[in-house]
């Protein structure tokens, strides 16, 4: 039985005052010991919070009495309990960033693509490019067969993307990501660009993955909480870890952060390959030898 429940969920609508909903979404949540993250902005609403299941539920169901926020496809799956530290509700310029004007999933966006057209394709061999639409991080622990990385670092890279996109302009072009919200700009964006046949899978990655495990998506699907990352049926024959470790390239799906904090580069590293004596792990040399340069400086000073 689910104790603990996560939502991951989006809409994009034109909010007149968003500093007032922000309000509203932290007293909601808090009524419902709800933790997580939410972000408000004048078009629209991006969140993740955890609770208890019977509280995620009535939270779902007062979210349905209001103004703006009905018919919410939520994502949702088995939580922790542990998954956000706190609650955090702030408004923000945009509920995902990617510094383009004029980007409204409300007024152009890709066609929808469920997740079972997109199986279908891939079973019956249609051709199509499936666009990573993640940072590339995200990806490094699971993706969708044949997929071409976006490359991004960062989602508000998103103009960064056209140049190698460019030979697809009259291709089938399938934008995905782990909810499906940043596919709605994306999306949107290569159509304002000339892209002729653009789609986005509905409901991101991880609706994919709950209906298809292990079928075309391989490996776990990152997430943005204390789980870091989420797998289905992980005991199936097929379920593979297609994640590497940077540094020996053995198999693996863990993430850390470089232990270098002026770095704190998120990436994956194998047991072996943390630093014996510290018990951190670094991204490369440099970053192990300026956080042994930095602690040396700090035992001297304070001696």
């Amino acid at each position: 039985m689910v104790t603990h429940r996560i939502l991951l969920f989006y809409k994009y609508i034109a909010i007149d005052d968003p500093k007032a909903v922000c309000e509203e979404q932290r007293a909601l949540c808090e009524k419902h010991n709800l933790k997580g993250r939410i972000i408000v902005a004048h078009e629209g609403i991006n969140g993740t919070v955890e609770g208890l299941a019977s509280d995620t539920k009535a939270y779902i169901a007062e979210m349905e009495k209001s103004k703006y926020f009905q018919n919410i496809s939520y994502k949702k799956s088995e939580g922790t309990g542990k998954a956000f530290p706190k609650l955090s509700v702030k408004v923000r310029p945009e509920v995902v960033t990617t510094k383009v004007v004029g980007l409204d999933p409300t007024v152009e966006t890709g066609k929808y693509l469920s997740a079972e057209v997109l199986h279908k394709w891939y079973e019956q061999g249609k051709e199509f490019y499936v666009v990573d639409m993640r940072n590339d991080y995200e990806y490094a622990s699971g993706y969708f067969e044949g997929f071409i990385p976006s490359g991004m670092r960062n989602f508000y890279d998103l103009k960064s993307v056209l140049p190698k996109l460019s030979h697809l302009k009259n291709k089938t072009v399938v934008t995905v990501c782990t909810g499906g919200i940043r596919c709605e700009k994306a999306s949107g964006f290569l159509v304002q660009n000339g892209f002729a046949d653009v789609y986005q899978l509905k409901d991101g990655i991880q609706t994919y993955m709950e209906k298809y495990p292990n079928e075309h998506f391989k490996g776990k699907l990152y997430v943005f909480d204390g789980r870091i990352t989420l797998g289905f049926h992980t005991d199936d024959p097929k379920h593979e870890i297609v994640g590497k470790c940077d540094h020996c390239g053995v198999p693996c799906d863990s993430y850390v952060n470089c232990g270098f904090n002026e770095c704190h580069r998120h990436f994956i590293s194998c047991d072996n390959c943390v630093d014996k004596e510290t018990g951190l792990a670094f991204c490369n040399d440099d970053c192990k030898a300026n956080y042994f340069k930095i602690t040396v400086h700090h035992k001297r000073a304070s001696a």
